[in-house]
Order: structure tokens, then C-alpha cells, then sequence
């Protein structure tokens, strides 16, 4: 390990960053000095520029993901390097706010019946039954499953944060049926060791590869996701009457506003909302005067 690896590793421990973000911020850092053959601490702000356009128009990343590896390029020349001066050389790519594709319910009900096995089932029922987020569900415990409560504890999520969400009797019935087959110990997921089935988390690929292969399976067009499954049981919920203010707590979101997002996908929202249109007295359309068509000469 070098020292600047060293340095920037421990400044992002002492500030109890997430595993996660550790990772991606050092291997940011890592791939901004090979792309230039230089030590990171030797570039400068044209460098910076230089890589992220590279990011963005080369290398075609997401907007998400090039905004994430500038704030590990911040965190590097302003926490680490004690260059405040260079905030304004790393500026953030504006975000597009696209809404989320979700699922309807019959859809949801095709993608898992179409599960491949009973743990894909599970982990399918799982992901939108609770709204949890991939890495959460990977990390989940059988300890967690609080049947008499019928509670599902979610541990240390996004933020560190911990919560509970309700759990669902057809829930429960499916893990009950898939513990008796699996047996895992420690996680409820578990995943393997050498193709081995072991008391180790379940690598975060298996959940989307489960959504893929349900979704081929029950001709379902859309990109499915874990996330989806997500934005599908916010909305759902939204559409059943629950309050914004409850879904935020659920999903374990920091701030209401990315829960108002789901606004815009409720159909109910939307029926009940009455078009200013409909309040205008205006004549039909069939005596209208037609323009003439342009036509080529």
C-alpha cells in the first residue's frame, strides 16, 4: 500500500465512511493516476477536467457514477491532500431527473412466479415485499426476521442508518418454506465459497441476475431490476393510500423529496388531479377551418 493510499484510506475511516464508498472512492483514485501514469498527488486541475470528459464522453458512464468519482477526486485533493483551493476545479455533471420505470402489480405477480428456483422466489418477494435495497437484502441475517413481531430488521443500510419494515404474512410463509429447504445459519441469503454454499452474504450480482432471468422468463419487455422491484412497492404503496411521509421511513430515505418522486408515478395521483382544459367552454373541433397541406412541388 502506498502512502497516499495509506493516508487517504485513514481519512476515510476516521470519518466512518461506508465500505462500499471506500472502495469506489480509492479505486477512483487509483484509475485517475494510471489513466495519466502519474501519481495523483502530482496532477493538477487540467488534469482533472481531462479525466472527467474522458469518463463522460469515452468511457460513457453513467452521469450518477461520474458525480460519485468526483466526489472521491474532492475528497482526495481537499480532505487528503488539504488543497481546499481545488473545490472549484472538480465540479459535479448535472443530473438528469428521469422518472423510474416500475412494474405493475399482475407484473409483479408474473415476475415471481417465474422464478428459476426458491431462493430467486424468495429474494424476489423479499425485494418488493419490503422496498429494501439490493446491498441491504444481501446483508440481511435470519435474526433479522422477527415473526412474532412481524417485523423485518434492516441493519446499517444507506447512511448507516437502521429501520424496520412490516412483514408480510405471504412473506413469511415463503421464507418459512425456503428455511426448511436452505437452512442458513448466520444469513439469510448465503452465498458460496468455491462454488460451495457457505455462511458468507450473497454477492449483490445473484438478486440481479434472479430479476433478469424472471423477467425473460415471464416476457416481461422492461429492464427489471432489484431497484425497480423497489420503486414498484413505493408506488404501490402510494397507490394504496399511504402517506409519503410513512413510505420515506420505510425506504429509509434521508429527506421527503426523493419520496415525492412517486407522486409522479401514481396513477391514483394523477386520475384525481382535474385538467384545467375540462373547465373551458370551447367550441368542437369539427368546425374548425382546416389549413391546406403543404405539398411538394
Amino acid at each position: 500500500m502506498t502512502r497516499l493510499r495509506k493516508m487517504m484510506l485513514e481519512e476515510l475511516q476516521r470519518r466512518n465512511y461506508s465500505d462500499s464508498t471506500v472502495r469506489v472512492y480509492l479505486a477512483t483514485i487509483r484509475d485517475f493516476s494510471r489513466h495519466f501514469g502519474q501519481p495523483p498527488d502530482q496532477l493538477g486541475a487540467e488534469h482533472i477536467r481531462q479525466f472527467q470528459v474522458y469518463l463522460l464522453k469515452e468511457k460513457k458512464l453513467a452521469v450518477a457514477s461520474v458525480k460519485q468519482r468526483a466526489s472521491a477526486l474532492r475528497f482526495f485533493f481537499v480532505k487528503t491532500l488539504r488543497r481546499p483551493y481545488m473545490l472549484e476545479q472538480i465540479p459535479y455533471p448535472k443530473v438528469p431527473r428521469r422518472l423510474p420505470n416500475i412494474l405493475s402489480e399482475a407484473e409483479v405477480a408474473r415476475l415471481i412466479d417465474s422464478a428459476s428456483n426458491l431462493l430467486h422466489r424468495a429474494m424476489l418477494m423479499t425485494l418488493y415485499s419490503t422496498g429494501i435495497r439490493r446491498a441491504e437484502m444481501c446483508r440481511l441475517k435470519v435474526s433479522d426476521v422477527d415473526s412474532k413481531r412481524m417485523i423485518l430488521h434492516i441493519r446499517e443500510g444507506k447512511g448507516g442508518r437502521d429501520r424496520d419494515v412490516p412483514l408480510s404474512a405471504t412473506l413469511l410463509e415463503t421464507l418459512r418454506e425456503y428455511w426448511r429447504w436452505m437452512k442458513p445459519k448466520t444469513y439469510l441469503f448465503p452465498g458460496t465459497v468455491k462454488n460451495w454454499r457457505a455462511d458468507v452474504p450473497i454477492t449483490d450480482k445473484i438478486p440481479w441476475y434472479a430479476c433478469q432471468e424472471a423477467a425473460q422468463r415471464a416476457g416481461i419487455d422492461k429492464h427489471v431490476t432489484p431497484h425497480m422491484l423497489r420503486h414498484s412497492y413505493a408506488t404501490h404503496l402510494l397507490e394504496a393510500g399511504a402517506d409519503l411521509r410513512t413510505i420515506q421511513i420505510l425506504l429509509g430515505h434521508a429527506k421527503l423529496e426523493h419520496t415525492v418522486v412517486y407522486l409522479h408515478l401514481s396513477q391514483r395521483h394523477l386520475r384525481t388531479v382535474k385538467n384545467p382544459l375540462e373547465s373551458l367552454q370551447v367550441s368542437p373541433p369539427d368546425g374548425v377551418k382546416r389549413s391546406r397541406k403543404l405539398q411538394k412541388r
